[in-house]
């Protein structure tokens, strides 16, 4: 009788962010006018980036990575949530689940290697300008983006692999909008301790490493601007950092809260909230928050339309 009574379960449903069905169609075209405007902003940085000499610097290659990753990030996750806000039975399979997760998870730890390159990028253009341009080299910047994505790919490999252990049988409901690790944990039918751990660490690590690169290279970069006598080349030099910081202190709060201290993101799906931070808020705000405050980025863009 307990055999007969335990099935395992291969496909999940998702319930998305409500289940009022007269907010299901006004929903979709809200996510669907965000998505298509964070792939325009995004996709159209990077091509930005690559087609305009002017902006083949560092700083520049960095922000089309990062503009990469936004754009990865949501189409991982948002054209299901589209989908399932139009039909009745929002059905995900486990492997496509799992693929959504991974590919996920992949930008989101890109974007946070990318966010400490892009600090101590700043911190060598502001405190060291003269030694810079060797610094900073072609070669450097690409090993860096590189390196960046390989570790996106390497960690989710592991966090993937020790999913494949847990199985699911008392519920195949999923509370969450997209295929969340943490509400899997708490479906799953296999003590999910060991995968809590692995999250925890490597959380811990990712997150810690890339803040600190982030806010010692800013530390730097602050005392530099103060010590800038002209008081216009001080605000250029604010402008060009407070943006970053915004974008960082977002992404950042956010991953802490779930992954870190994610007791306190749990309660009253608040964990849903922080997630659309990360999975489509951001990536949206992203290229207008680097964009809208940097003269060579308008000026590229007006010398296109122009065009």
């Amino acid at each position: 009788m307990m055999e007969e009574n335990v099935t395992l379960v291969t496909e999940f449903v998702l319930i998305g962010l409500t289940d009022l069905p007269e907010l299901q169609i006004p929903l979709f075209w809200l996510f669907l006018v965000i998505y298509l405007t964070t792939l325009m902003g995004n996709v159209g940085l990077v091509v930005l980036v690559w087609i305009d000499s002017h902006l083949h610097k560092p700083m520049y290659f960095f922000l089309s990575s990062l503009a990469f990753a936004d754009a990865w990030a949501s189409s991982s996750v948002t054209p299901k949530m589209l989908v399932n806000f139009l039909v009745k039975k929002k059905i995900i399979s486990l492997l496509e689940c799992m693929a959504q997760f991974y590919f996920f998870g992949v930008s989101a730890t890109a974007e946070c290697f990318l966010l400490a390159a892009m600090a101590y990028d700043r911190y060598a253009a502001i405190c060291n300008p003269l030694v810079y341009p060797v610094r900073m080299s072609n070669r450097l910047c690409k090993q860096l983006v590189i390196t960046s994505y390989t570790l996106g790919f390497l960690h989710l490999m592991i966090h993937v692999g020790l999913l494949c252990r847990l199985t699911f049988c008392r519920t195949n409901i999923i509370h969450h909008f997209y295929c969340e690790i943490l509400p899997l944990f708490r479906i799953s039918c296999t003590e999910p301790s060991l995968n809590s751990l692995v999250i925890f660490i490597f959380s811990v690590f990712i997150q810690s490493f890339t803040l600190m690169t982030v806010l010692v290279s800013y530390t730097f970069v602050l005392l530099a601007i103060l010590r800038i006598n002209s008081s216009q080349g001080r605000r250029k030099a604010f402008s060009t950092c407070s943006a970053h910081l915004f974008s960082v202190s977002l992404f950042y709060g956010t991953l802490l809260i779930m992954y870190v201290f994610p007791g306190s993101g749990v309660a009253n799906n608040q964990d849903i909230i922080y997630s659309l931070f990360y999975t489509v808020i951001i990536p949206l705000l992203n290229p207008f928050i680097y964009s809208l405050r940097n003269k060579e980025v308008l000026g590229a863009l007006r010398k296109i339309i122009k065009i």
